[in-house]
């Protein structure tokens, strides 16, 4: 049996494995912006352009900037005199750009329009004397940025229903609540009504602060969930809004794991798997989750098919430095 003949036989005898492919997934209008904005910066300016913070969580993306000319830090001290820096989509404390403007550099905010609007609302909030409770992760860039766009004392973060009972506040005390753009829609709820059970006045924002794009994947995750034996989610650790899927997917009472990269995946996972579900947070391009399928390709013999719970054509405007 010659060699071709063989490597046809060995295909025709791996095991068959449906991948059902999440629709939405991956990049969101934010995360789009937030890396055009980089690239056109190095293209308009040249490189080096400095980056306060990762872009966006996704380890792949960060290396593609670097190797295009980006500089990433962590604080604006480490910007020379004289260059460009962009803030991360996740948001920054109004102390970054009032350090920038005092240094004379030249900046570029990246932020989320979505971020961005809880920032504003937070703003309004002070203005009219309430306290703001901040449901969110604790030390997280997003939550950080919010938290400096007050005065200090003006806002308490928290993160669960237990600490939405353990607050202390007077019954009399104006309150208001906001919430992180890339939580549990179902963990947010219930904290939120655990709020509003305590102090029926709290003052919530007119829409759902949680994102469209982190709404939208965690809905998709439970559609794919619902006939997967295993779910991967593609996703940095330190992504709120990937962790959040696969805690979802958790809960609806089927395994899954967050990876970064295919090269991750065991194959022992497979064991007693027909169907694997399949989905990217929403800082994970779209390449690794081809990089998934041709890596699960290699041990069995793959079945694509996209379950779309709904479209989305979001699109944010570049900040206006970078068309005019």
């Amino acid at each position: 049996m010659n060699a071709p003949f063989q490597e046809r036989a060995a295909a025709t005898t791996k095991r068959p494995l449906t991948v059902l492919i999440a629709a939405p997934r991956g990049f969101c209008a934010g995360v789009d912006r937030a890396i055009e904005i980089v690239e056109r910066a190095l293209e308009r300016y040249g490189a080096p352009v400095y980056v306060r913070h990762e872009i966006v969580h996704n380890r792949y993306v960060v290396e593609s900037l670097k190797a295009k000319g980006a500089v990433f830090v962590e604080e604006l001290d480490e910007v020379p005199e004289g260059a460009s820096v962009v803030f991360s989509a996740h948001g920054v404390p109004k102390a970054v750009p009032a350090e920038a403007e005092r240094r004379g550099l030249f900046y570029l905010d990246a932020t989320c329009p979505l971020v961005s609007k809880v920032h504003r609302q937070a703003e309004r909030q002070v203005a009219a004397s309430r306290h703001i409770v901040f449901i969110g992760h604790r030390g997280h860039p997003e939550a950080v940025g919010t938290y400096g766009q007050v005065p200090e004392g003006q806002m308490t973060v928290i993160e669960t229903v237990a600490d939405a009972d353990a607050l202390a506040f007077p019954p009399e005390t104006p309150l208001a609540f906001l919430t992180q753009t890339t939580l549990s829609v179902d963990d947010t709820a219930q904290i939120i009504a655990a709020l509003r059970a305590r102090f029926p006045h709290i003052v919530g924002p007119k829409a759902e602060d949680i994102c469209y794009a982190t709404s939208n994947r965690q809905a998709a995750v439970k559609q794919i969930a619902a006939e997967s034996d295993l779910v991967l989610v593609i996703g940095a650790p330190n992504s709120s809004n990937s962790v959040r899927l696969v805690e979802v997917a958790d809960r609806l009472g089927k395994p899954a794991r967050l990876i970064e990269r295919a090269a991750e995946i065991d194959p022992d996972w497979l064991d007693g798997v027909d169907t694997l579900g399949l989905t990217a947070g929403a800082s994970a391009p779209e390449t690794l989750v081809r990089e998934v399928v041709e890596r699960l390709g290699e041990w069995r013999a793959v079945t694509e098919r996209t379950l779309v719970t709904t479209d989305e054509t979001m699109v944010f405007k570049l900040p206006r430095q970078l068309t005019e």
